[in-house]
């Protein structure tokens, strides 16, 4: 596979460019295999430009050979690994340099952020001492004070607040978006051309997020640099890139300008990535486009079009011959051959180029997602019909609280004082019903889940389960009651026993009750059908199964006692969005037919919309927001639940371009020392607008809940309104 041409094209800073400041040409990354394994293919032919002042999203399933590609780029890899083909850095062959010439360009002339930012920075020296060693490794003749100034200049860039005094921080004391802003200002510390990001958003909540976003904005103005966006977040890339990038099993399976490969897509895979993402600014999306079945082994890559196994479109011509990355409609097997018209090169001048024999096909016709992916019918469900005030209630939480104790000293220990994890919690759940607990990380979503799911008396309120009081189950009662409300864990991997076979692990339940063993074998044959898999699944062991595979096991073992309330702790998160989409249909459409209540933990907006009844905001261990999903989305009236909701990216670039971000300064106050009246107000958009009056109330007094529409909507806000966000 040839790069790109090289042709003319105005930066985004006004400049015109002619010579790509990076270029990658038929990239080939093999780690051999050992003992008799097949090698591993990691990365096939891969080839790009990037030039000064351009974004280049690169994304892909996990295993598409995004990092491993980056890696290669940045000369990290191992050194068993095999590289061939061509990495040049301003017309500069690097592929092959020895590691004492790469060490000076790296930082200097090309710099990476990494996806976890913990790792990626030193634990025994400070993050001030890290940053200077970056200066001072590239520029010696710098002074030791002159590298510490630029190292707390670096961090005031980056929005570290007290700069000086956070310099002597170590990376333990940073929160992880603080620790991410570290690595992206340790990026851009010597100006490079070229800046890799590798999924840096990822572990990050949506509000984080938005702030890291905004900042290699920044980086990228202030550096003039080229940057190499890699992700699997859809949304993330449609407005911050300019051109992206697809990767399935090692290559380029579509490139083109951002506006074409998202409006104008002519690769099935591509279609149905888009399809499979849950969009937070539509109402009623329906089922989900699955992209059924997983990516094939690096090991053992089928013959013809990788994607063909699991491609509706595929002929027996795909098999016989890989395709090429070529317009669309050239080389097509349908269509007129004039595919090319029909995607354009959008607003730039690079061509938008396809590895698909009928793309020419899918340009003529006009095929969406839903035209090729068969979609799943989701019944409705038998509650719809059904008031929510006349239905039964299986869960009610009444001013839920749990607080925990911050003690000093090893042998004595004292208290010096109290983490308020979960402070003053109310909502109940009714049958057929879901309700999202939403919120960024340590507001107290999975603690609330956690004392709901001990069924034992709470340190103040009360959990109340299919009418019957936690605080007063007796052992047997407690054992009884767990028959009707089970849990879908975050990881599938660590939930699930690896020494039991599938039969095992959904019948362990089932033996656990009571059940006889004709009765187990029974039902766990119709569970593993109920969840959309075949029998010769049920002898196999979690390793030998696919993420979202082993995530539908965890879903039929928590089935398996036909519970009338499914705790979900984000179910999803760690998927692929093409399997998530499945997850997410099969959760739907499992509701509908059993009648089960969910209560849906999750930091996904998105998806949240997708699936839930009712929404429930919490920030610093309270609810600050609850209603009908449809109302609170629609016009959120809580500060903090417009800045989630405006921090959410769009799959659309040509929307996500003209969107205004509420972007929330810092990280949220620490559970143990939260602010005094309103908990949000240290970090309120509104507030800094009010009078001084008004901003004294919001200090002073702590708002509660209540009603902000004639509906099911309610905001813990001395100031609600209720506006469009979205």
């Amino acid at each position: 596979m040839s790069t790109e041409t090289v042709v003319t094209r105005a930066s985004s800073h006004g400049r015109v460019e002619n010579t790509p400041v990076l270029e990658v040409t038929d990239l080939t990354v093999t780690f051999p295999g050992r003992n008799g394994d097949p090698d591993v293919r990691a990365v096939r032919g891969l080839g790009y430009t990037v030039r000064r002042g351009e974004v280049l999203g690169i994304v892909g399933e996990s295993g598409s050979g995004k990092s491993v590609s980056a890696m290669a780029a940045m000369g990290l890899l191992p050194d068993h690994a095999e590289v061939t083909g061509s990495v040049r850095l301003h017309g500069e062959e690097i592929l092959g340099l020895d590691e004492r010439t790469m060490a000076r360009k790296r930082g200097r002339v090309i710099s990476m952020v990494f996806q976890d930012p913990l790792s990626g920075l030193t634990p025994v020296y400070t993050v001030g001492d890290q940053l200077a060693e970056a200066v001072l490794t590239h520029e010696p003749r710098t002074s030791k004070a002159g590298a510490r100034a630029r190292a707390v200049e670096l961090l005031d860039l980056v929005g570290i607040p007290h700069a000086e005094q956070r310099y002597r921080s170590f990376p333990h004391e940073f929160s992880g978006g603080m620790r991410q802003r570290v690595m992206i200002a340790m990026a851009m510390a010597n100006d490079p051309d070229v800046i890799i990001c590798d999924e840096p958003t990822t572990a990050l909540d949506v509000t984080i997020q938005a702030q890291i976003l905004d900042l290699l904005r920044t980086a990228r103005r202030r550096t003039g640099a080229a940057v190499v966006m890699i992700t699997h977040d859809l949304g993330v890339v449609a407005g911050f890139v300019d051109r992206v990038l697809v990767m399935y099993a090692g290559r380029a399976v579509e490139i083109g300008d951002v506006d074409d490969v998202y409006h104008r897509s002519r690769m099935p895979y591509t279609v149905g990535l888009l399809g499979a993402v849950p969009r937070v600014d539509l109402e009623s999306q329906g089922a989900l486009v699955p992209v059924e079945g997983a990516p094939p082994s690096p090991s053992n890559l089928p013959p013809g079009c990788p994607f063909a196994p699991r491609c509706p479109l595929a002929l027996p011509e795909c098999d016989e011959a890989e395709p090429e990355l070529l317009e669309p409609g050239a080389g097509s097997l349908g269509g007129s051959g004039q595919g090319g018209a029909v995607g354009g090169r959008g607003r730039g001048s690079e061509p938008h180029r396809v590895a698909c024999l009928r793309s020419g096909e899918i340009a003529e016709r006009g095929w969406t997602a839903r035209d090729i992916y068969p979609v799943p019918d989701i019944p409705e469900s038998s509650f719809s019909g059904v008031p929510r005030r006349e239905r039964r209630e299986v869960l009610r939480v009444t001013d839920l609280a749990k607080h925990h104790a911050l003690t000093k000293g090893v042998v004595f220990k004292r208290r010096v004082g109290t983490v308020y994890a979960v402070d003053g919690v109310d909502f109940d759940i009714r049958e057929g019903e879901t309700l999202a607990l939403v919120g960024e990380s340590g507001c107290g979503k999975s603690t609330t889940l956690m004392e709901i799911m001990g069924l034992k008396k709470p340190q103040r309120g009360s959990v109340t389960v299919m009418g019957r009081d936690s605080a007063k189950l007796t052992r047997t009662d407690r054992f009884a009651l767990r028959r009707d409300m089970q849990i879908v864990f975050q990881d599938p991997t660590s939930s699930l026993d690896p020494r039991m076979t599938v039969f095992d692990i959904i019948a362990e339940p089932l033996r656990t009750h009571g059940r006889s063993p004709s009765e187990t074998t029974r039902r766990v044959y119709e569970l593993i059908a109920l969840v959309g898999l075949g029998a010769e699944h049920v002898t196999r062991y979690p390793a030998e199964l696919s993420g979202g595979q082993r995530q539908r096991i965890g879903v039929a073992r928590a089935l398996a006692l036909e519970p009338g309330l499914l705790v979900l702790d984000e179910p999803v998160s760690s998927l692929d969005v093409s399997v998530q989409a499945g997850v997410i249909n099969l959760l739907r459409r499992l509701q509908a037919e059993l009648g089960p209540a969910y209560l849906f933990v999750s930091h996904d907006l998105a998806v949240v919309r997708h699936v839930a009844d009712r929404v429930a905001v919490m920030y610093l261990g309270r609810i600050v927001e609850i209603g009908e999903t449809r109302r609170v989305y629609s016009r959120p009236a809580h500060p903090y639940t417009q800045a989630l909701l405006s921090a959410i990216p769009l799959p659309d670039p040509a929307r996500e371009r003209t969107r205004t971000h509420v972007v929330l300064d810092g990280d949220p106050p620490s559970p143990s020392a939260p602010p005094s009246g309103c908990r949000f107000r240290t970090r309120c958009q509104k507030f800094v607008t009010l009078p001084a009056t008004d901003r004294e109330r919001c200090t002073e007094v702590e708002p509660g809940v209540v009603a902000v529409s004639d509906g099911d909507q309610g905001a813990a806000c001395h100031f609600a309104e209720r506006r469009e966000i979205l």
